[in-house]
Order: C-alpha cells, then sequence, then structure tokens
C-alpha cells in the first residue's frame, strides 16, 4: 500500500490544479487485508457485532464478497453505533463505532484522500495529518509571536463543528479536486449511512461522525477551503500588517500586528463560516491584546497557557505553560482512578501510574513547562500516599514507610521530551 499512496501523493503533487482520478480501484484486496491487519484486537463492536478474529477466519473470501458488492454498488455502509464518552468538563462527546467492513473501506479511503490533499493542505494546518503534532503548532506559535511585531490575538472555536459540517459543500469541495465519480459515491454514502443509539436509528444529513477513519480528513478538507485558503488568500492580503493564522483540526488562532486587522477578521468571522453552515461559539471567541506592547492577558490553546512574560535579561518572551482548565482535569481525574485502585498491590498501582505520568510528560513536557509537570508529578505522589494510608488499619502509612516503598517503585520523574526552542 505504502507505494501505492506515495504514487497518489507524487500524482497530486505534479497536478495541484487538476483533479485526481480512477481513485476507487486502491480498494483492492491487498490493501483492505493490510487495513484489516492493522485493526487493533478486542475493539468495540459496531452494528454488525462482528469483531476482527471473527472476519479474519475467512478473510480472502470475506473481502472478495466485500468487494463485489462495491463493484455492483450493493454496498451500503451500516449506520454507526454512537456512544458516549465524558468530556474533561464533564460534557459528553459522541463517538461512532462502525461496523468493521467500513472501518477496512474507511481506512484505505482515508489513505488515498490523505494521500491526495497532503501536497495541497497549507503548511498552517497541523492536526490529524502524516508528520504534524501538536506540538509543532505550539512550536511554530511561540516562533511567530516572539519574532515578529505581533500584538493582538482572535482566539477562536467553532461550535460543533462535526456535527455542522454540510454535505452538499462538503461533496462540492471534493469534486473540486477528485474526479472520481465511485469513489465520490462512496464518500456520500458514508456520509449518510446514520447513526444507532439505544436502538433508534437517526438520520445523519449533516455532519462527519467522529470515531472513523474518514472524518478527521474530510474535516481538513472542509477547513481547507472554508478557512485556510480564504485567510491566506484574501484575509491576509488585505491587512495593513503581519497577520498569521494556526488551525489544529476544527481549533485555531489568528495574531496580528494592528488591532483594527484583528478587528476586521473578528467581524467577518462569523459571516465566513456561516455561509458554509458553521457557527462562531461566542463565549470562546474573543480578541486579546497579546505581545511585547500589550498587556498581560493570557490565552489558552491545546491545553498550553500562553502568557506574555520577560527573560532574565528583560527581555520579552513567550511563556508556555499547562493551562489551569486542563490540569484542573488531569488532577480530578488522576485522584479518582487512584481511589479505585487502592485496594491493589503497591506495585501494580505504581506501574500504572507511571504509564500515565509518562504519557502527561509526552504532551506537556516542553522546555519552560518544568514546573508544572513537576507539580502534577508530586500531586499524584500525595494522592497515592492518602490512599495508601487509608486501607492501613492497624499500622497507618507513614511517609518514612512510604518513601521506603517508593525507593523499590519510584514514581516516573518528570522530563522534558518536546523542544519547542
Amino acid at each position: 500500500m505504502e507505494i501505492e499512496m506515495e504514487r497518489i501523493r507524487e500524482t497530486s503533487l505534479k497536478h495541484l490544479d487538476g483533479k485526481m482520478q480512477t481513485l476507487m480501484h486502491y480498494v483492492n484486496l491487498s490493501n483492505l487485508k493490510e487495513a484489516h491487519w492493522s485493526q487493533q484486537k478486542n475493539k468495540a463492536v459496531g452494528e454488525d457485532r462482528v469483531s476482527k478474529e471473527e472476519y479474519g477466519k475467512n478473510l480472502d473470501s470475506n473481502i472478495q464478497d466485500l468487494l463485489n458488492r462495491m463493484k455492483t454498488f450493493s454496498y451500503h455502509p451500516k449506520p454507526t453505533k454512537r456512544k458516549y464518552i465524558p468530556k474533561a468538563n464533564g460534557k459528553l462527546r459522541p463517538l461512532g463505532i462502525l461496523s468493521y467492513e467500513d472501518k477496512l473501506v474507511q481506512k484505505v479511503m482515508a489513505d488515498v484522500l490523505v494521500n491526495v490533499y497532503e501536497p495541497r493542505f497549507l503548511s498552517t494546518s497541523y492536526g490529524f495529518r502524516p508528520n504534524k503534532s501538536c506540538h509543532d503548532v505550539v512550536r511554530d506559535i511561540n516562533q511567530i509571536i516572539r519574532n515578529n511585531q505581533i500584538n493582538w490575538v482572535v482566539e477562536a472555536d467553532i461550535k460543533g463543528f462535526f456535527d455542522n459540517l454540510s454535505h452538499e459543500w462538503l461533496m462540492k469541495f471534493l469534486e473540486h479536486d477528485i474526479e472520481d465519480k465511485n469513489f465520490l459515491r462512496y464518500i456520500k454514502r458514508f456520509l449518510i449511512a446514520g447513526v444507532m443509539e439505544e436502538g433508534k436509528f437517526y438520520e445523519t444529513d449533516k455532519g462527519a461522525i467522529q470515531g472513523g477513519n474518514l472524518s478527521p480528513v474530510l474535516a481538513n478538507v472542509y477547513l481547507h477551503y472554508a478557512l485556510d485558503l480564504w485567510f491566506a488568500k484574501v484575509v491576509k492580503p488585505r491587512m495593513k500588517g503581519k497577520a498569521f493564522l494556526q488551525r489544529y483540526a476544527d481549533d485555531f488562532i489568528a495574531e496580528f500586528e494592528f488591532e483594527s486587522d484583528a478587528k476586521k477578521f473578528y467581524e467577518v468571522l462569523p459571516k465566513r463560516l456561516g455561509k458554509f453552515g458553521l457557527e462562531v461559539a461566542q463565549e470562546k471567541t474573543r480578541i486579546i491584546p497579546f505581545g511585547n506592547s500589550q498587556s498581560h492577558e493570557n490565552f489558552d490553546f491545546l491545553g498550553f497557557t500562553f502568557i506574555n512574560g520577560k527573560t532574565r535579561k528583560g527581555n520579552y518572551t513567550v511563556i508556555i505553560a499547562t493551562s489551569a482548565k486542563k490540569l484542573k482535569a488531569k488532577k480530578l481525574a488522576v485522584k479518582e482512578w487512584i481511589k479505585k485502585q487502592m485496594h491493589k498491590p503497591v506495585d501494580e498501582i505504581i506501574y500504572h501510574l507511571n504509564r500515565k505520568l509518562v504519557g502527561h510528560y509526552h504532551y506537556y513536557g516542553i522546555n519552560g513547562n518544568t514546573k508544572a509537570i513537576n507539580k502534577f508529578r508530586l500531586y499524584c505522589i500525595k494522592r497515592l500516599f492518602r490512599a495508601l494510608q487509608r486501607r492501613g488499619q492497624r499500622h497507618r502509612l507513614n511517609w518514612d514507610k512510604f518513601r521506603r516503598i517508593m525507593e523499590f517503585h519510584p514514581v516516573a520523574n518528570a522530563r522534558v521530551y518536546v523542544q519547542i526552542w
């Protein structure tokens, strides 16, 4: 599959202003089998109740049957099973669980789309893209603000983006770059397949179900046209001063040299998004004075807080730290987790706690944020100590005994994993 995907990318790069053709033939026996082997075991099953293990028992014949149905257009994706998972703010996030065959088809089609659009997407979009990460956008924001005359930031949020993107507009965007009508036909079928929630069917006449392989790349295509290109080709040339935009999935911020430019963008943004069926979340969208010559207001992006600061020599710099909101949620989550684990063997608790801590360090362990990740580690140690104290009835655990336990089963030290400057 890798060679085929590279061929798609090279063709797209050579014909950036043209349309890609004959993409459907990449959904073939070899690539579908590879998609099967890439699936994780013991994952939740969709409406078909088919697992990877069950489907793999007759893999070749199952995939051949799938291909035959696709060629005759008798293959119709099944409704996505909808589940809800808790978010840090106490709300629930809808998550879609695909039927097994739909997972395979979406995986291959998503790989095709990624390689069609990677040469076409702008460098200012970062989310769900190969070789790009949240740390890349944090690094770039830091460099842009420090190295340019940035004085104003527009922090923006799209209200329910994945639930509200227009199928009609999405298909128009795809048709601008893709000629293969059969490929587009199956994308449309996935979009309108519907969802099942507690045994009840709901139509999907708009939006893209989160949880599938197609949704992230389709979201990037949508905002590439609705936001990224518009900012680069229409907004930026009309600004008096410097202007930048960074987008990670449906989260984005824009930086400006002049307040008047920031206000123009802020005022026209709702109209632009409204044209494509999207709405700005007013309570999360604001203009912030931020930069060397501005007041000390902060803004949050991707779980980090960006703060106006000074170096030891008194020069302007940007301080980037774990956001208080995210840290509070993380502390609450680990507190509840430790409470549930308190009666398990200590070595087992610390082993799993260390895995959580290392994951935390991998995300938040950036230059200049050592103090915050160390504080989180100490919080985890204190919660663990209190939990172990509670389970001792006759011989209550004291701090000296607890320290000896940690000598044998050390808690992972905080460390910087990502260099952003």
